[in-house]
């Protein structure tokens, strides 16, 4: 396995195999053929997405969503107020696309727009069709290697089935917002576990973003940007590092309630976590082994599919269990000390 050195940014390689070769591409990159998407799949995203599918009511406010939109107006809605790029329109983001697309050999290009808004975001729609809308935010903050990231990040979304319920999510959280009819107790609680999903669906996504690019360093600059903003000459990647190590480690039970309080309605984790949870990722050896060609293949078979699933959700139960029992632990604490205070 590649040492990483993340004390200091200086001096990352992009992992053994990245260099030169038979099946690489432009800048010395690995060009991935025939990648799985279970390749970067995160276990707390399989794990979630399968405690998702058996909530009540699940199949029946996602074809209640369905039947009230359709797929055509699903688009317009998102494509109305965008411009498609092409080899006419954005050009130079164009072909940074299809290096991204060629790199995790996507099985086709999908429709990616460019919408003027200046949040630096981006995201990937669709029922049967999917598409990738790209703020302008990001394009103005970011440089050339930092989109690229964020486009193999969106693409990753897309070749993990993600899209559907990621749409279903947006939807449920604008028809929230105006307090439509529609979104009664029973989608409510389904939009709840939706964001929870959502959010360890970031996990995967960063993986295959890190793929798309195979530069680590590029891809946490990318996130502290997307954290604070702000120029090169005004951060330091290493003290974010320190930082997001720091909030990992943070033990202390109390805090562990206001982590909770902090994500419960967002759609994507906070990006300290995110930094922690790709550095594991790399640091574990699996990142090299990909861009050594040891990876899964589409189509190939999967035996320990079901058995893998099994133990994701088991690890991911367990450790919801442990949070809840910190919680009711450090309240019943509160409690106590509370009622002595008052007592004296």
């Amino acid at each position: 396995m590649t040492d990483y050195d993340f004390s200091d940014s200086g001096g990352w390689g992009g992992g053994e195999g990245s260099g030169g070769g038979p099946g690489t591409g432009g800048g010395g990159k690995r060009i991935l053929t025939d990648i799985s998407s279970r390749v970067w799949e995160h276990p707390a995203d399989r794990a979630a997405l399968a405690a998702l599918r058996k909530l009540p009511l699940f199949d029946q406010v996602l074809r209640a969503l369905f039947g009230f939109f359709g797929e055509k107006p699903v688009r317009l809605a998102f494509q109305a107020n965008a411009v498609r790029v092409g080899p006419s329109q954005f050009p130079h983001l164009w072909e940074l696309y299809e290096d991204v697309c060629d790199t995790l050999d996507a099985p086709e290009r999908y429709p990616l727009f460019v919408a003027q808004n200046p949040v630096v975001n981006a995201g990937a729609y669709g029922m049967d069709r999917p598409f990738i809308i790209l703020n302008s935010g990001s394009l103005a903050l970011l440089d050339d290697r930092q989109i690229s990231y964020v486009m193999g990040h969106e693409v990753g979304h897309v070749m993990s089935d993600h899209v559907l319920y990621r749409t279903m999510t947006e939807l449920l959280i604008e028809l929230a917002k105006l307090g439509f009819p529609i979104v009664g107790l029973a989608a409510r609680a389904i939009l709840v576990g939706l964001l929870e999903w959502s959010r360890k669906s970031e996990l995967s996504a960063d993986r295959a973003g890190l793929l798309a690019i195979q530069d680590p360093e590029v891809v946490l600059s990318s996130m502290l940007k997307m954290a604070g903003g702000g120029s090169d000459e005004q951060t330091s990647l290493p003290e974010f590092i320190r930082q997001a190590e720091e909030y990992r480690e943070s033990g202390d039970l109390a805090d562990q309630v206001f982590k909770v309080l902090n994500v419960i309605m967002e759609t994507h984790p906070f990006w300290v976590l995110r930094v922690a949870e790709l550095r594991a990722w790399i640091e574990s050896g699996a990142y090299d082994r990909v861009l050594r060609g040891e990876y899964q293949r589409r189509g190939e078979p999967d035996p320990a599919y079901a058995e893998d699933l099994s133990e994701a959700a088991n690890a991911y139960g367990k450790g919801a269990k442990e949070m809840l029992d910190q919680m009711a632990g450090a309240a019943r604490r509160v409690g106590e000390s509370f009622l002595d205070n008052f007592r004296r």
